[in-house]
């Protein structure tokens, strides 16, 4: 397990080898940059919507120049709210486009 500092959470969040690997084998574009995508965008992120198809999940996101050629890479948290609360990555992906969900918070 490895955890990762986040900004907009203010705590930590978890990513467990088996979301690893299942972001690895559906989502092979963040190779092998994986581990510093995720750390980049969880500790400064640009957006955080709340998602619109898991209640509890937030996609938080930050667009990369470097990220094949240019992309937004998106982090999806759930959180456990009652103690001890946690929050860990279900999954990661990166897109051109990002989907619809009700903005939490934008960096200005």
């Amino acid at each position: 397990m490895v955890r990762y500092p986040c900004a907009w959470y203010g705590a930590e969040v978890e990513l467990a080898e088996d979301r690893e690997w299942h972001i690895a084998e559906r989502h092979p574009e963040l190779l092998p940059d994986l581990r510093r995508v995720i750390a980049e965008t969880l500790a400064s992120p640009d957006l955080v919507r709340r998602s619109r198809r898991h209640p509890g999940a937030c996609m938080v996101t930050r667009w990369f120049d470097w990220l094949l050629g240019g992309k937004h890479a998106v982090v999806v948290v759930m959180s456990q709210d009652h103690p001890p609360r946690r929050h860990w990555v279900v999954t990661a992906y990166a897109t051109r486009r990002l989907a619809k969900g009700e903005p939490e918070w934008r960096r200005s």
